[in-house]
């Protein structure tokens, strides 16, 4: 039995953060603890926010790394606590939102964080006391702002996924002019990774026709746009279809993701300096190649409707196409260019195995499988 279900509440214009204290009043949060990072500080991006929640007492955790950890959740719940604070605001890429998310469950559950992982059977265990979230990205490639799911570190050096509709945001403020700062290199890492959600998220097997539909317009808007948004990071509608792209593949992600997800949250929980947009960006084209000739992919001919999404002659001009792109953006050759080692294989294909995306993909993937799609993504 299919399960569609789509419940968020997004503000989505230029200059949206306006409505932020709005959107606390209509959630409830009247005392908010919101967690950012140095980056977003030094931007100015978080003076914004805090601009416009004048007349509100509101306390701030900037720490969170660029992989958030356990660690991470665990100050920022003391803070939350120690503030008595009633919600959340995160103010940040994927990792503020996902560290966001993680406190909505610690501040509000008792036990460890990895009792509510989703490959530890948690999900079931995040129940509606789960704190309130509104969102406010400030990239676009995680799309964490309208997802269920969020992607942890914890203190085992395990990257895992932690997924309940409770963790949905309350609120999304998506406000592409947030973006405009966006270094170039990391405008293209995470807007690969928008497009990687919207092409594993058609390609999985699940049925959802709402999904593919707004999975393939964003890769559309993402593959228009991405060159344009990195290479003129003014450019107000290259980075307002970028937002879009990035929101609309996490919206259709509830389909389910696949062996790039497997594989980058694996080799993101081995070595956390490792961007996960990056990664995304060095597996998709083998993934893409091997996901070929699974019937799923034939019988609905899944590659030829990306390749017309991407201007594209064939399906199987996909994979060169997406290592052409990454060329033209900046982005490194291969793992080898990032320092994976082959003597890393081992975990990484164990951590693989045992992600939560591993069995969306359209073909299940053996150990012999990952091999080669890590050989070939060198």
């Amino acid at each position: 039995m299919a399960f569609i279900y789509y419940v968020t509440h997004i503000q989505f214009e230029a200059g949206a953060i306006k409505l932020l204290k709005q959107e606390c009043d209509r959630v409830g949060i009247s005392r908010p603890l919101i967690i950012t990072d140095q980056g977003v500080k030094a931007a100015g991006i978080l003076q914004k926010a805090l601009d416009n929640l004048q007349g509100m007492t509101v306390a701030v955790f900037d720490q969170t790394p660029s992989n958030p950890t356990e660690a991470a959740v665990r100050a920022a719940t003391a803070s939350y606590k120690a503030n008595h604070c009633d919600g959340l605001i995160a103010v940040g890429g994927g990792s503020s939102i996902d560290c966001a998310k993680g406190v909505a469950i610690a501040a509000t559950h008792e036990g460890p964080l990895t009792t509510f992982a989703t490959i530890e059977g948690g999900s079931l265990l995040i129940t509606d006391r789960a704190a309130p979230l509104i969102a406010v990205p400030t990239t676009s490639g995680t799309g964490s702002e309208v997802a269920r799911g969020a992607i942890l570190i914890v203190d085992d050096q395990r990257k895992l996924g932690f997924h309940s509709w409770h963790l949905v945001p309350k609120a999304a403020i998506c406000d592409p002019e947030l973006t405009l700062g966006l270094p170039a290199k990391l405008t293209a890492a995470t807007g690969m990774d928008a497009i990687a959600h919207c092409m594993e998220t058609f390609m999985a097997p699940a049925f959802n026709p709402p999904a593919d539909g707004i999975g393939l317009d964003g890769l559309t808007r993402a593959w228009a746009n991405i060159e344009r948004a990195t290479n003129n990071g003014s450019d107000i509608d290259a980075r307002l279809n970028m937002m879009s792209a990035s929101m609309q593949g996490a919206m259709a992600f509830q389909k389910g993701l696949g062996c790039v997800h497997s594989l980058s949250h694996s080799l993101g929980g081995i070595n956390p300096g490792l961007h996960h947009g990056t990664l995304n960006a060095m597996f998709l084209p083998a993934v893409v190649a091997f996901n070929a000739s699974a019937p799923s992919i034939q019988n609905e001919h899944r590659l030829q409707r990306m390749a017309q999404a991407m201007g594209l002659a064939s399906g199987s001009d996909i994979p060169a196409a997406i290592k052409d792109m990454n060329a033209r953006l900046g982005l490194p050759a291969g793992l080898d260019a990032l320092g994976v080692k082959h003597d890393w294989f081992g975990n990484i294909i164990k951590g693989a195995l045992a992600d939560h995306c591993h069995k969306t993909n359209p073909r299940i993937a053996t150990k012999q499988d990952y091999e080669m799609l890590l050989a070939t993504s060198m």
